[in-house]
């Protein structure tokens, strides 16, 4: 088998090469293209932004923690690659020095190729394209004037708005490479005679498993080609969502069923790591402070395992048994996701030290259901608040059948102690933790009630 891609424009075929091997320490260690940055090696600060084009169009991405099997196909374009081959600048790059938008340089490139990934694609909301991109030096108001320069430019006709590369036997494992599967059934098989495998999606966790843990992921295989694991299917009772679409293809399908989720989401993370992290690989890492459960245990959602032939079905939060615990058998791994089609209740609520790209300390989401003034259901979950996402079960069932008032709310304010012991940490005490949980079903109350809640809004 041979990895193949296009880098700038020109392809590149590989073979032998260590499959956890990161696109960052390739481009920089064996072609010798330092534009692209090393800074947190983590996925966080932006500065080895890549652009990854495939056929679903071109998305900006973190090169240290994107390993080169996800790239089989595809076209890559760093920094080095913007400008055109006539020479001159790439409109983003020319916008970066009229405005002034660089002083020491070192997030500079990774800036560049996240606003001309966004200009080629016609996206306009410049905090939120950029807010994956870290700058310390110059501050963002002549990055962002930048940007807005650039988007009365054309873009660059070298730059492709969709690619796809054939390749040869992209589902067979060889030396050096990892198993590439191309549907669900040809990794049903191989996983359940491999089930001490690692499964790799977006790998926005299991990069850093490697980047700073450095741990050897053994066999792995790569799900990025599993085309039937990554559709999103609205019927008329449901909502399914396969285990490979990102948290960006989710995002604009969620919102007219659920803008409280699509809402959060738009803090999930960064635009970087958002288009490589999988809905699938959010639940099936377990975190208790992953910001997918909490929002999809409130929606009553089903998860939908599989195992050789065999498949299983269960409610999303029965899945979490411990910290670091699931109930997946070995062999076993996530196919889908289904949400019930409901009446629309759902709120997210997340709690971080910073607005953008920041992990929760407390992700609150509620589907609170009411009739002539009484509460007729209730589902609470939290991640944060426990080894594992978690609902609030006593806060639930202290409310059902009565009024929907801040007395009822009061009045359970001791059922949250029963639910929940959080632990302290860098990112709140156990205090606070509590605190702002019972905070956050008070300000569902008042949202509902037609009150201005709107934490954004600072008033003097």
């Amino acid at each position: 088998m041979t990895l193949s891609f296009q880098l700038n424009g020109d392809r590149v075929d590989l073979s032998e090469v260590p499959p956890t091997m990161t696109l960052l320490d390739w481009l920089r260690i064996e072609r010798g293209l330092t534009g692209t940055k090393e800074g947190c090696n983590e996925g966080d600060c932006g500065a080895c932004t890549v652009m990854v084009t495939g056929e679903d169009g071109p998305k900006a991405l973190n090169a240290c923690i994107l390993f080169l099997p996800q790239l089989q196909g595809r076209a890559v374009t760093t920094v080095e690659g913007l400008a055109p081959p006539e020479g001159g600048l790439h409109p983003v790059q020319q916008a970066m020095v009229d405005e002034h938008g660089s002083q020491c340089g070192f997030c500079t490139p990774g800036f560049t190729v996240s606003m001309a990934t966004a200009q080629l694609t016609g996206e306009t909301d410049h905090d939120l394209t950029l807010a994956g991109n870290l700058c310390r030096c110059t501050g963002y108001a002549p990055i962002i004037r930048a940007a807005e320069a650039a988007m009365e430019a054309p873009a660059p006709a070298h730059l492709p708005k969709s690619f796809q590369m054939p390749v040869d036997d992209a589902g067979a494992e060889a030396e050096g490479l990892a198993f590439q599967p191309e549907t669900a059934d040809a990794l049903a098989t191989w996983y359940e005679a491999n089930p001490e495998a690692t499964l790799i999606a977006g790998a926005t966790d299991l990069g850093l498993h490697v980047t700073k843990a450095m741990r050897d992921l053994g066999q792995t295989a790569f799900l990025n080609r599993c085309a039937d694991l990554k559709g999103i299917e609205v019927t008329e009772t449901e909502i399914r969502i396969g285990a490979m679409v990102t948290w960006s293809e989710l995002l604009p399908e969620i919102a007219p069923h659920h803008p409280g989720l699509a809402a959060m989401l738009r803090r999930f993370a960064s635009v970087q790591v958002r288009n490589a992290a999988t809905v699938g690989g959010n639940i099936a890492n377990g975190s208790p402070i992953g910001d997918g459960p909490p929002a999809l245990i409130a929606l009553d959602a089903t998860l939908h395992l599989r195992k050789g032939a065999t498949r299983r079905s269960l409610p999303l939060e029965e899945f979490f048994l411990d910290y670091g615990k699931q109930d997946r058998a070995p062999g076993e791994f996530v196919e889908a996701v289904s949400i019930p089609r409901q009446p629309d209740r759902l709120a997210c609520y997340k709690l971080s030290k910073r607005f953008d790209q920041d992990i929760s300390a407390v992700c609150g989401c509620f589907s609170i259901t009411v009739s002539a003034g009484t509460v007729t259901g209730a589902r609470i979950a939290f991640g944060g608040m426990a080894g594992v996402p978690k609902r609030a079960s006593h806060v639930e069932a202290a409310i059902m059948g009565k009024p929907w008032t801040l007395a009822t709310l009061e009045a359970a304010a001791d059922e949250w102690a029963r639910d929940f012991t959080p632990m302290s940490d860098m990112r709140a005490s156990a205090e606070y933790r509590l605190k702002a949980a019972r905070n956050m079903l008070t300000r569902y109350l008042l949202a509902d009630l037609g009150q201005d809640v709107d934490v954004l809004e600072v008033e003097a």
